[in-house]
């Protein structure tokens, strides 16, 4: 058995005994529909020895004795039907149940995973294996395990009382079962590779359509609706191979099955009739016969249709256990886990020692990297594209770990914290805007969940943000749209500075903050920082210097390493790094 399919069955096991109640009412409602052609058969063999008495002049035929029959076999079909409803409600709570549980650790998974899994991985890919693959899964097992528990039920039961009837004719009709199971092995196994293909195809088109939605106001600027279209008629033109294939193969089992079903009854009909003439069978007992054996294949044709559904259920259930068994981030340490007495507060002091780092270990981006942070300091990071700014960063919040080295915060090796609590000291604003789709003031509130209303007015007004809402038809209650479209990147932007004033942290992050803000905007947001990063730690990178002129210390980097550092004048003093770097933007050249 696939190791998937037996993590999923262990999965449903917290489920067992609603699973037991669905089997329970299966096989109570299975042996209400199985008494039926029996039944039947007996008002037949009355009807016709009514007839043959009519015919012989010694009686009639019973009609108060055949309705009282055939009320009886409405009840009992009623009643089938009735426990068939109960076995549907329970069956679709459990799958219910069952999609909760893995959407629910689908997300959990996914907070826990590193960054690198997502540089790495299409965000369209991840979606489908949390809606796609759930979806399919869950809807086809909800499909299959009541078919396979009534299929499995039904042709027990069928042979039994095919066996009361006539051992010679169910021999016959047994013959072929293992016909029919050579036939969907070979299918099965056709298009199970296909089934695992139109999954993961489907994946491809859904991280297509989602960057193309994303992207589509760039697409439009520069034209390439043709070239975004070819791109997805590629990969849709590979989804409806991998999709028609699979539906093709799985296509062939009812034809076939039809096929070898109705050559079997025309043998059964001519053996029944032949017995008959022998008097070993009534014309009753071989018409409930024949119904026994249109109901003995339609099992059989459900158990072929449930091996096309399990290759759905297998497909999906391997992309979605896949992502769970994604390799995490590393656990944090033991002492992390336990009360410490000594806490970032007391000293936000950042040492950096030796830091190496490589996204890819066969290749270091950051080579040697050491510095001392006081207290307090304003800290400027600049260097050209690629020099390593930004990663120094995402070592720091440890996004990433070190390759080697360390990074001490308060003296402690930030290792030795753990994440939640370390990142409770770090306040960002980065380049890109991070909003969600709801109210102004539960995005400003996200920094700090328990703020009251005044405590996000004031810190908009920190972050001069308060002017501009104020100014909106519904203030702090209007709710940004998906994309936030309904405000400016600028106002995007003062929302998020906002954001971090709420969050009051002990060291600041600005990753390019004032990129994406006018000329005017920057100014109040400057002087709005700046009284912010009084008495706090702050990391600014920027690659405008003139925002950065204040800073306490500058850290000029270039291929990972720091390669000069000190004051604004005492670098240009130098003429080295920095000095090109601030030439380059400000002489009149």
């Amino acid at each position: 058995m696939n190791a998937s399919v037996k993590r999923l069955m262990r999965y449903m096991g917290k489920d067992i005994f609603a699973f037991l109640l669905v089997t329970v009412l299966a096989i109570t409602s299975n042996i209400l529909i199985f008494i039926g052609p029996r039944i039947l058969g007996q008002a037949t063999d009355m009807i016709i020895s009514g007839v043959q008495s009519i015919s012989a002049g010694t009686g009639g035929i019973d009609f108060p004795r055949i309705a009282h029959i055939l009320l009886f076999l409405a009840g009992l079909y009623g009643l089938s039907c009735v426990f068939g409803l109960l076995q549907n409600h329970v069956m679709a709570g459990i799958t219910a149940s069952l999609s909760y549980r893995l959407r629910k650790d689908l997300s959990e998974k996914m907070h826990r995973l590193p960054l690198s899994y997502f540089d790495r991985t299409l965000r369209g890919d991840v979606l489908s294996r949390i809606t796609n693959d759930v979806d399919t899964l869950v809807q086809s097992l909800n499909q299959g395990l009541i078919q396979i528990l009534t299929s499995v039920i039904s042709l027990v039961g069928i042979i039994i009382m095919m066996f009361m009837i006539s051992w010679q004719l169910t021999l016959i009709a047994l013959c072929v079962i293992p016909l029919f199971a050579v036939l969907i092995s070979i299918i099965s196994k056709k298009s199970s590779v296909h089934f695992k293909n139109q999954q993961e195809r489907l994946g491809d088109v859904n991280s297509l359509v989602e960057e193309m939605l994303g992207s589509h106001t760039l697409v439009k600027a520069f034209n390439g609706e043709e070239a975004s279209l070819e791109k997805f008629d590629k990969n849709n033109i590979s989804l409806y191979n991998s999709a028609w294939k699979a539906n093709f193969f799985s296509g062939l089992m009812m034809p076939v099955i039809f096929i070898i079903g109705n050559i079997g009854n025309v043998v059964i009909c001519i053996a029944g009739g032949y017995y008959a003439l022998k008097g070993a069978l009534t014309i009753g007992g071989i018409q409930a016969f024949l119904q026994y054996t249109r109901s003995f294949l339609q099992p059989i044709t459900q158990t072929a249709n449930i091996s096309n559904v399990f290759q759905q259920i297998t497909a999906s259930a391997e992309r979605v256990f896949e992502f769970l068994n994604e390799t995490e981030e590393s656990a944090d340490a033991d002492a992390a886990k336990k009360p410490s007495e000594e806490r970032v507060e007391s000293s936000p002091l950042v040492h950096f020692d030796h830091v190496r780092f490589g996204y890819d270990r066969e290749k270091m981006i950051i080579n040697d990297f050491s510095a001392d942070i006081k207290r307090g300091q304003k800290i400027a990071i600049v260097g050209p594209s690629g020099a390593g700014k930004t990663t120094l960063v995402k070592l720091l919040m440890r996004f990433y770990d070190v390759s080697g080295g360390a990074i001490l915060l308060g003296g402690r090796d930030i290792r030795s914290f753990s994440r939640k609590e370390l990142r409770s000291v770090f306040g960002m604003v980065l380049q890109d805007t991070w909003l969600f789709s709801g109210s102004i003031a539960g995005n400003i509130r996200y920094g700090n969940p328990e703020a009251c209303d005044e405590e996000v007015r004031q810190a908009a007004r920190t972050a001069q943000a308060d002017r501009f809402v104020r100014t909106l038809p519904e203030e702090y209650d209007l709710v940004l749209n998906e994309e936030s479209g309904n405000i400016s990147q600028g106002q995007k932007q003062l929302l998020t500075i906002a954001r971090v004033v709420l969050a009051d942290p002990e060291i600041l992050i600005l990753d390019e903050a004032t990129s994406n803000i006018d000329t005017h905007t920057e100014l109040l947001i400057q002087q709005a920082m700046d009284n912010l990063m009084k008495g706090r730690t702050s990391f600014v990178i920027a690659h405008r210097l003139s925002t950065i002129r204040n800073a306490d210390l500058i850290l000029v980097m270039n291929n990972g390493d720091i390669v000069e550092q000190g004051g604004h004048a005492e670098l240009l003093a130098k003429k080295g790094v920095y000095a090109s770097l601030y030439n380059s933007q400000f002489s009149p050249e």
